[in-house]
């Protein structure tokens, strides 16, 4: 597959910068979990400098079966920055050798099955008696206890029990889940905040390590806001209302006269009003259907019409163009390929193209969290399965005789 041409919209050429020096350097972490939350949690510490051992099982990470025209797409997004041991988790030998990669170690990462960690004799007591500054974070989909701690963890499972389903598409229709990994992803970005708090107060507190339980559902049920306060006050539980907001209005995405589709939020007085001169419409002002908030959220519909019978008579960009020039909050509706397009997206290198064996060009984004001094990077593609075998061993001290051993065991799955 060609690289895209940059002067056809294609990405800025990117280079993996091992050399870059990362405000996490010398942190080591441990990554036993499958799928989403924790890949994404390692790959935001990998960002940042922290060499990431990733622990994967004879077939490797779930994520590596995500394929897309049979490249790992998602595995090469989430395993940028990270080392591969690959071993048979149902071998003999399997968890003293785990045992052997916790001293030194100052995060792990699991999403077992809650009781599963403890089964196999690799208990949080057991884990920080080998290392006692150790911060072991558990992902599960429900929490470590509670009634429903062993059922099945999947973020959609979580996404339609913590209401975000309900609350999501249009009164008309059945409830919609995201089109992508939502509850994991959160969790995993709060599982990165978390591992950082933690880590504050064994290096600067002079605390002991200790257990972190993060659940999916909890990050994703405080991202939906006061939803129980709304619902004490009503009795009402929130109805799905499409694009528009409940409590703000105009709020909603309106047509083109090319097809294509703006996004509108005017949360603030000032700015609803605004809206109203620009298009034209100052008597609307003080409508009593539209004077405020409340008002406006009352009539909707009405004040949808309105803007709506505007919009659909520009195209996107001439709709765009005016409304920031009014310095109304306005913007296209992008699909992948617009995104990837535009000139801000390419000036700011949201996305950029890293070399790849597969692709020739692979187009990935940005670090997103931009540091001034210690920036993150991407240091190194994801790893091929079981590539870091001998350096991640080596490392933690176990001599050339034993790694060969472990190889011809099947204990240690060769790259």
């Amino acid at each position: 597959m060609p690289p895209l041409d940059a002067s056809e919209g294609g990405l800025p050429r990117a280079d993996y910068t091992p050399g870059v020096r990362g405000p996490l350097e010398g942190l080591r972490v441990l990554d036993l979990s499958r799928l989403v939350a924790g890949n994404t949690l390692t790959q935001h510490l990998a960002d940042f400098g922290a060499t990431v051992d990733k622990v994967e099982p004879r077939d490797g990470d779930t994520l590596r079966g995500w394929r897309v025209r049979g490249v790992e797409t998602a595995w090469k997004v989430h395993g940028r920055g990270k080392r591969s041991l690959c071993i048979d988790f149902r071998h003999s030998g399997a968890v003293p050798l785990i045992r052997r990669l916790v001293p030194g170690t100052a995060v792990l990462v699991e999403s077992f099955r809650p009781g599963t960690l403890e089964a196999m004799g690799l208990s949080p007591e057991a884990l920080l008696e080998l290392e006692p500054r150790l911060i072991v974070l558990r992902i599960s989909g429900w929490g470590q206890d509670g009634p429903y701690s062993r059922r099945p963890g999947f973020g959609t499972l979580i996404e339609g029990f913590a209401g975000f389903a309900d609350m999501n598409g249009f009164a008309d229709r059945e409830p919609v889940l995201p089109p992508m990994y939502l509850a994991d992803t959160i969790a995993g970005l709060t599982g990165t905040f978390a591992a950082m708090a933690a880590l504050r107060e064994v290096e600067v507190n002079g605390g002991r390590g200790q257990v972190i339980d993060l659940p999916l559902l909890d990050p994703l049920f405080t991202a939906l806001g006061p939803q129980a306060a709304n619902y004490r006050l009503t009795g009402r539980t929130k109805q799905r209302t499409g694009s528009r907001s409940s409590t703000a209005a105009p709020r909603n995405v309106y047509r083109t006269s090319d097809g294509a589709w703006v996004c509108l939020s005017a949360s603030t007085q000032g700015m609803a009003e605004r809206v109203l001169r620009t298009i034209g419409r100052s008597e609307l002002v003080d409508d009593p259907r539209f004077r405020t908030n409340e008002a406006r959220v009352a009539h909707n519909a009405e004040l949808d019409a309105v803007i709506g019978g505007f919009v659909e008579q520009r195209t996107l960009e001439e709709n765009v163009a005016f409304f920031e020039a009014a310095e109304v909050t306005i913007g296209p509706v992008y699909d992948i390929a617009r995104f990837m397009k535009d000139r801000h997206v390419q000036a700011r290198a949201l996305l950029a193209d890293y070399p790849d064996e597969d692709m020739g060009q692979f187009p990935m984004h940005a670090v997103s969290a931009r540091l001034s001094g210690t920036p993150g990077a991407i240091r190194t593609p994801a790893p091929r399965l079981g590539e870091h075998n001998r350096d991640i061993l080596a490392a933690q001290g176990f001599t050339p005789a034993e790694i060969d051993a472990a190889l011809a065991s099947g204990l240690v799955r060769a790259s």
